[in-house]
C-alpha cells in the first residue's frame, strides 16, 4: 500500500478557526487610507502570508502565535493567540492598523474600545482569497504586487485544470485531523469550502457534496455507504510516523467494504499549510492531484519534498 506523508512545520489545530470565521471587527478603516499604515499587526496566518507575498513584511509589527511562514514572521512579536490576543501588547505596539478576517466578533469590544483602525478580509473561499489579495493591494499601495500574485495563482490553477481535462472524478472522503478510530465520529470537509474547492480542482468529487454544514460530523455508517474510493487525512495532526501510519492503516482494515480501504488508497498530508487559506493554496491543490490521479501527476509528484511508503 502506498502512503503519503507530507513534512511540515508544528501548527496548532486552532487553524481550524481560520476556516470558518476571522477574529477581530473594529472601526473599519475607509477605502483608502489618507496615509498609508505603517506599522501593521496581522491576526491570522493567512493575512500574514498574503502580506508577505505583497511586499510588506517591513510594515508588519506583529502577527499571532500561530503564523509560523516565511520563516521571517517568526521573528516579529506575537499578539498571542487566537482567541486571547494579548491588549497590552497591541496597544504597545502602537499599530496604525489591524488586519481580520471577518465574521467574528469574539474580541470585537476590546478592540473597539481601542479606537485602531481595522480592516476586515475574507478568506472561506477561493474567489474570496482573490478579492482579499486584490483588496489588500489597492488598499496598502501595492496595486502591481497583487496583479501579479493573482495572475500567477490562475496560472498555476488553470494549468492543473488542464492536465486534468478529460478525467473521471473519483469519489473522496477528506477528514481533518485524527481518523485512528474510525469507528467513532470523524470531521469532514464540506461543501462551500476552499479545501472543497480544491478537492474538485484536483479531480475528486467529495461524498460530502449535498452537506448543509461545512465541517460536519460524519459516522462509520455514513462513510460505509459512501465507500469512496479515496480517503485523504489532512491537517496538522496527520503529520505522522510510519508506525502511526501503519496504526491508523490498520483500523481502516477493520470495514473492508469501503472502496479506499478495499483499493489500499488511504493518505495521509500534513503539511503546515494544508489548513490555511492563502497564496499556498496552490500547493495544497498539487498534494490532492497527486494522491488522486498519482498517474496524472507523477513527474510532478518525483519533484515534491515528501516521503512515499510502499506496503506489502
Amino acid at each position: 500500500m502506498k502512503q503519503i506523508f507530507i513534512k511540515k512545520f508544528h501548527i496548532s489545530i486552532y487553524c481550524l478557526f481560520f476556516l470558518t470565521s476571522g477574529l477581530f471587527q473594529s472601526l473599519e478603516a475607509s477605502s483608502f487610507f489618507e496615509h498609508q499604515p505603517q506599522r501593521i499587526i496581522s491576526t491570522s496566518p493567512s493575512i500574514t502570508e498574503i502580506l508577505f507575498e505583497l511586499g510588506l513584511q517591513d510594515r508588519i509589527v506583529a502577527v499571532t502565535d500561530f503564523c509560523i511562514y516565511p520563516e521571517e514572521a517568526c521573528q516579529l512579536p506575537s499578539i498571542g493567540g487566537v482567541l486571547n490576543p494579548d491588549i497590552e501588547t497591541i496597544v504597545s505596539l502602537a499599530p496604525d492598523l489591524i488586519i481580520l478576517q471577518s465574521d467574528s466578533a469574539k474580541v470585537k469590544k476590546n478592540i473597539k474600545s481601542l479606537g485602531i483602525p481595522t480592516l476586515s478580509i475574507q478568506v472561506r473561499t477561493i474567489s474570496d482569497i482573490f478579492e482579499s489579495i486584490n483588496r489588500l493591494g489597492k488598499e496598502l499601495n501595492c496595486q502591481e504586487a497583487a496583479k501579479k500574485l493573482l495572475l500567477l495563482l490562475k496560472n498555476k490553477i488553470n494549468s492543473f485544470k488542464q492536465r486534468l481535462a478529460g478525467q473521471l472524478p473519483k469519489k473522496v472522503l477528506l477528514l481533518l485531523g485524527d481518523s485512528s478510530d474510525p469507528a467513532r465520529d470523524l470531521y469532514a470537509v464540506g461543501p462551500g469550502t476552499f479545501l472543497n474547492e480544491l478537492l474538485v480542482l484536483s479531480g475528486g468529487k467529495n461524498i460530502l457534496k449535498n452537506s448543509k454544514a461545512q465541517y460536519p460530523k460524519l459516522s462509520k455508517e455514513y462513510i460505509i455507504e459512501q465507500s469512496p474510493e479515496i480517503i485523504i487525512e489532512a491537517g496538522p495532526k496527520s503529520n505522522l510516523s510510519q508506525k502511526e501510519i501503519d496504526y491508523r492503516v490498520k483500523q481502516w482494515n477493520r470495514f473492508p467494504s469501503i472502496q479506499a480501504v478495499r483499493d489500499k488508497r488511504i493518505y495521509f498530508i500534513g503539511a503546515d499549510y494544508i489548513l490555511i487559506p492563502g497564496p499556498r493554496l496552490v500547493k495544497i491543490l498539487e498534494n490532492f492531484a497527486q494522491v488522486i490521479h498519482p498517474d496524472l501527476l507523477k513527474s510532478q509528484t518525483e519533484k515534491i519534498s515528501f516521503q512515499e511508503t510502499v506496503k506489502p
